[in-house]
């Protein structure tokens, strides 16, 4: 795709038909005392990833007959709840080519509202304004995984885990610049990239050919097989970045490039787990289909679980008055966790 594509808004009712129905009748989740939950929005195709556009909560969902590589939905807050959206209108995202990459990560740039959405396990990044125009954004990444992966930090740069590893990755792919001193088949980490969201430079952004933010200085190849595998991020106050491995380890990384422990979630497989900071610094971690569990991880990185017993949670968001918003994806619904 070498320039914008106009993508389709539609109504989902003729694809959600044939669902099964099972958000009417779902078990509840076990939530921490003080908590309440509610359901606000059902019949959402697999709900991936969540973010806020002001009053309007806007919803990533693969679609349920696996012929867009994403829908976009926005569900406004102010009425009823549940709303059902099985007639809701919708962005349909088509496939951009031969390659049926289907689309597993979101983030909204805070000043000009664009979604960027991220290929799941795929190599590219797009764009899509708020007048549904659709854009290769960035290419060359060796793989983005889905979940929390791409983030904007708090000066606006996007923010990308992209995981290189030779056994997944094309053989001709370059060394990144910096990590010169690994072999490529030593090489089985993540490259961290900060882009500056900067007009003049010509689209597609080739990350290939691009230093990563991390890791970078890395004396002799030592430790280059050894880095954490990291799946998550998010981003705090100034340039104070928290990334999340596949092991539930949690990891600070601060303005000069050094990554540190910071806490540890509860043993289990993450995989396309999702993170969202409150203004105080707190971190709310959502793990994902094996793990099945919210969690709240203060400053000091003490961890407490809001709720467990949830069905495959994704995508979370947090609103200014403090409610959590979570996509139980394995029940096609969004629910509301109200703040104490």
């Amino acid at each position: 795709m070498t320039g914008p594509a106009r993508v389709r808004a539609w109504g989902a009712a003729a694809i959600l038909a044939a669902l099964p129905w099972v958000w009417l009748a779902a078990t509840p989740a076990a939530v921490h005392p003080g908590a309440a939950v509610e359901v606000i929005g059902v019949a959402v195709p697999r709900p991936l990833q969540l973010v806020f556009d002001a009053r309007t909560l806007v919803i990533l969902s693969p679609g349920a007959r696996g012929d867009t590589a994403g829908e976009i939905y926005r569900l406004d807050l102010g009425g009823d709840a549940p709303r059902d959206l099985s007639s809701h209108p919708r962005v349909r995202i088509p496939f951009v080519d031969s390659r049926p990459a289907a689309l597993g990560s979101l983030a909204i740039d805070p000043k000009t509202r664009d979604l960027f959405l991220g290929e799941e396990n795929g190599t590219r990044v797009y764009r899509l304004t708020r007048d549904e125009q659709l854009t290769l954004y960035a290419t060359g990444l060796r793989r983005l995984g889905g979940g929390s992966t791409l983030a904007f930090d708090r000066s606006g740069n996007l923010v990308i885990v992209d995981l290189a590893d030779p056994a997944l990755s094309r053989a001709e792919e370059r060394v990144p610049p910096g990590l010169e001193q690994f072999r490529e088949e030593d090489y089985r980490g993540p490259l961290v990239f900060r882009l500056a969201l900067d007009p003049t430079i010509p689209l597609p952004r080739r990350l290939d050919g691009l230093a990563p933010l991390f890791p970078r200085a890395w004396g002799g190849r030592s430790g280059g097989a050894h880095l954490p595998r990291l799946i998550s991020l998010a981003a705090r106050a100034g340039d104070d970045l928290v990334f999340l491995t596949s092991s539930g380890d949690l990891f600070r990384l601060g303005s000069d490039g050094a990554l540190a422990p910071f806490a540890r979630l509860p043993r289990g497989q993450y995989t396309r787990t999702n993170m969202v900071v409150a203004p105080d610094g707190t971190v709310f971690v959502s793990g994902g289909f094996q793990v099945g569990a919210l969690f709240r991880v203060s400053r000091d990185g003490s961890v407490t679980v809001v709720a467990s017993d949830l069905a495959d949670p994704q995508g979370i968001a947090l609103d200014t008055e403090g409610n959590l918003y979570l996509a139980e994806s394995a029940l096609h619904r969004i629910v509301r966790l109200r703040a104490p």
